[in-house]
């Protein structure tokens, strides 16, 4: 009776290439709208999040018992869900590091940060608009709004439109009103 047990536990798991027992992965399921959704939050995959935390661990798998392989120390920081497990979300970050982090230590509040060399945020959704700041690579701001080609985007006080292609943490086709 264990045996059997055993065997049907050892089937119900992902197995690799090599026949190793594989980390669990979320598998979407695709909604009627035609968007693959994850099977826990029904929201779509991929999306962006925030880091809640000023100190989260990444891990190597969904739960406790994996290994920490990164800690993420930058509170806001955009994250891009790419899979989910129980209240475990897989997660990387705009260099493309990542690994499972748990539900609690991420925020629907969405953030970019500036990808480009002195980013200019300006008063108006127009390449000859007049600057308010100019932001370097690495800051972080908040997401207020997205059309087809700017985000409005607020950090450290000043707000402004930013064009779309200098940030990461929003898709290049999303529209945020």
């Amino acid at each position: 009776m264990i045996r059997v047990l055993l065997l049907i536990v050892a089937l119900a798991l992902p197995l690799s290439a090599t026949g190793q027992v594989s980390e669990p992965v979320a598998n979407g399921v695709m909604g009627a709208d035609g968007v693959l959704r994850g099977p826990e939050t029904n929201l779509p995959i991929p999306r962006f999040v925030s880091l809640k935390a000023s100190e989260a661990n990444v891990r190597r798998g969904p739960s406790l018992s994996h290994r920490i392989d990164w800690v993420f120390m930058r509170e806001g920081m955009p994250l891009r869900v790419i899979g989910e497990y129980g209240h475990w979300r897989r997660v990387v970050d705009n260099e493309g590091v990542g690994g499972w982090i748990h539900y609690s230590l991420i925020s629907g509040k969405r953030t970019v940060m500036i990808a480009s060399e002195d980013t200019s945020i300006l008063m108006r959704p127009e390449a000859k608009a007049p600057a308010n700041a100019i932001l370097e690579v690495g800051v972080v701001a908040e997401l207020k709004e997205c059309n087809q080609d700017w985000c409005l985007i607020e950090a450290d006080g000043h707000d402004g439109w930013a064009v779309k292609n200098a940030l990461w943490g929003v898709d290049q086709t999303e529209i945020l009103e």
